[in-house]
């Protein structure tokens, strides 16, 4: 259901909620697990949506622009892969307009959820939930994250 592009953004969003310090996207690719050259492009989009900030040079790398506790996974989602609701018909059948069909009305239903899912879940939240699997820490001892989540 999500494009490898959203995927991957939400995966790097989360390794830079998990350090307090930057990472660079070869840093962020091996932890996360996502091709360097495309997670160089996502990256970029995450920029351009203000999410995180870029720092060239000794030390740089990207950092999130704000606290994981005021980012949701909406933003992260709509900055690289928008979500698209379902308001007339996706066929373009006249006799349609903007009354959708059970299926096409399901769908749009199903992406309101998913919508309000995200909406109301931060990288914060995500970090901070129960688990037996922390996300993408098996192997990394993140800088400044004071050992493995």
């Amino acid at each position: 259901m999500l494009s490898y592009t959203i995927e991957y953004a939400l995966r790097a969003a989360i390794c830079l909620a998990q350090s307090e310090q930057g990472m660079t996207t070869a840093r962020i690719a091996e932890i996360a697990k996502v091709p360097a050259d495309y997670l160089a492009k996502v990256m970029q989009m995450l920029r351009k949506a203000k999410l995180v900030h870029a720092q060239r040079g000794l030390g740089g790398g990207y950092r999130l622009r704000r606290e994981p506790s005021a980012i949701t996974l909406l933003e992260v989602v709509n900055a690289v892969d928008p979500i698209e609701r379902i308001h007339t018909c996706p066929l373009e059948l006249e006799s349609h307009g903007v009354a959708l069909c059970p299926l096409h009305r399901r769908l749009d239903d199903a992406i309101a959820q998913f919508e309000r899912a995200f909406s109301e879940t931060t990288l914060a939240d995500i970090l901070e939930t129960p688990t037996s699997s922390p996300p993408m820490c098996d192997l990394y001892v993140l800088p400044g994250s004071g050992g493995a989540r």
